[in-house]
């Protein structure tokens, strides 16, 4: 293979997937943080983490999704210097994806009502209540936020929101320091206090990004546009189609992470703890295939609105392969210090025990997980998104979920079996995606 003709793709990937990497980075610090913080705290209060965490993560990734339809349109726009069109789209995509949001905290509250019903630990019924309720409340902000970091992806702007998570990540491990412990004569409120320092962060990212548009020069075409606009029938129905497949994709590929942290919570609270642990060492992969996949929609995004079929192939791949060397990164650090991440959340040893067991089906799965995320969010860059909803529901809830069940309660492999049930959805999804995006890309 003639790595040489990728060279400038690599370049412009990484030229605008570095600072969403460190953003994410920033995300994965507070990630661990939160959990580290937390799971020293007690036992108790991890697992009830976990069970909410996984259980939001649904409605965090289908609203995130919602926002992904925005990054194309706006990246069409920008190259075409339709600055103030872009203010138009953005005013219809903030109202929509409201709307979109509070349609989902309305089914988390539905659940909420009824999570004695969810077979959890009755102990943790407690803990898991308001921790709840607090992640519920910072929804609308979280999507406020991500409306606007979308907008400025697509505008190839992406240290900024870079610059704000950073930012709001010290405030929630500041705010975790003081509220979890009760630190500088503040109350001790355990896990209820990670909520409300999440809560705080998740405000002030989107107040500040929200600050930023409306009073930067930079954006000022932007914010003309979006003054002057009124709610467009044509703009709606054109981020809705590009928006809700996506959206679907992510909730029903979370939905199968979800539903096997509710099945692990069957088995025993030291084993949801475990689970909550070993999701979030996963995140250090996960969040850096994200990255270099958001940089890769974009320039994809860019070669479609000039029809260049072979150009939108080439950075396809040129994405794939800098996400195949993260994947191998990522795999050796699992390898090589997982024992030593594991003791970072934990002093509990039944806890590391049962999660040093899960470190093999975690290096299983790392190339499903990147060749997904990459083909995903290159078919995202060509705004012909319909097809994610059929892969995602056949990949995850049809094959990955009863595969999961399978592999944990009949076949006896219990949490260990879960894990490596990942893998069946996780490499067929990536295929599927691939031969999509193949098909799509060989009009050249």
């Amino acid at each position: 293979m003639n790595f040489q003709r990728y060279l400038s793709n690599y370049k412009q990937i990484i030229r605008l997937g570095l600072p969403i990497v460190v953003g994410q980075a920033g995300l994965i610090v507070v990630g661990f943080a939160d959990n580290i913080m937390v799971g020293r705290y007690s036992t108790e209060a991890l697992s009830a983490a976990s069970f909410v965490n996984n259980v939001f993560n649904m409605a965090v990734m289908a609203c995130l999704g919602f926002t992904y339809g925005i990054t194309p349109l706006v990246g069409a726009l920008f190259g075409g210097q339709n600055h103030d069109r872009i203010g138009s789209l953005m005013r219809n995509a903030q109202i929509i994806n409201v709307i979109y949001t509070l349609a989902i905290i309305a089914v988390m509250g539905i659940i909420y009502l009824n999570l004695d019903r969810l077979g959890q630990p009755e102990e943790l019924l407690p803990l898991i209540r308001p921790y709840y309720l607090l992640f519920m409340c910072g929804m609308l902000p979280m999507t406020v936020y991500n409306v606007w970091a979308q907008c400025s992806y697509g505008m190839k702007s992406t240290r900024m929101p870079m610059w704000i998570i950073l930012g709001v990540n010290v405030l929630n491990v500041g705010g975790n320091y003081l509220l979890i412990y009760g630190h500088c004569g503040m109350p001790e409120l355990g896990l209820f206090g990670a909520g409300l320092a999440t809560l705080a962060a998740r405000c002030a990212s989107a107040l500040i990004i929200v600050y930023i548009f409306m009073t930067g020069k930079r954006f000022a075409a932007v914010r003309t546009g979006y003054r002057a606009s009124r709610r467009n029938a044509n703009t709606v129905r054109l981020l809705f189609r590009t928006s809700l497949p996506v959206s679907m994709q992510l909730f029903m590929e979370t939905a199968a992470f979800s539903g096997a942290a509710i099945f692990v919570g069957w088995i025993g609270a030291l084993e949801l703890a475990a689970f909550q642990v070993m999701v979030i060492v996963g995140t250090l992969g996960f969040c850096f295939y994200y990255s270099l996949g958001a940089a890769t929609s974009v320039l994809v995004a860019n070669a479609a609105g000039s029809g260049d079929y072979a150009k939108m192939r080439r950075i396809g791949f040129s994405g794939y392969h800098l996400t195949l060397l993260m994947a191998l990164s990522a795999s050796a650090v699992f390898a090589f210090a997982g024992r030593s991440l594991i003791g970072l959340f934990t002093n509990d040893s039944a806890v590391i025990a049962i999660a040093m067991t899960l470190i093999p089906p975690l290096l299983c799965y790392q190339l499903g997980d990147a060749t997904q995320i990459n083909f995903a969010n290159a078919l995202r860059g060509t705004s012909k998104v319909m097809p994610m909803l059929w892969i995602a529901f056949v990949s995850y809830l049809v094959i990955g979920l009863p595969a999961t069940y399978l592999f944990a309660f009949p076949l006896g492999g219990g949490i260990i079996g879960v894990f490596y049930s990942f893998s069946v959805s996780l490499f067929l999804a990536g295929a599927l995606f691939f031969d999509y995006f193949m098909k799509y890309t060989r009009k050249a």
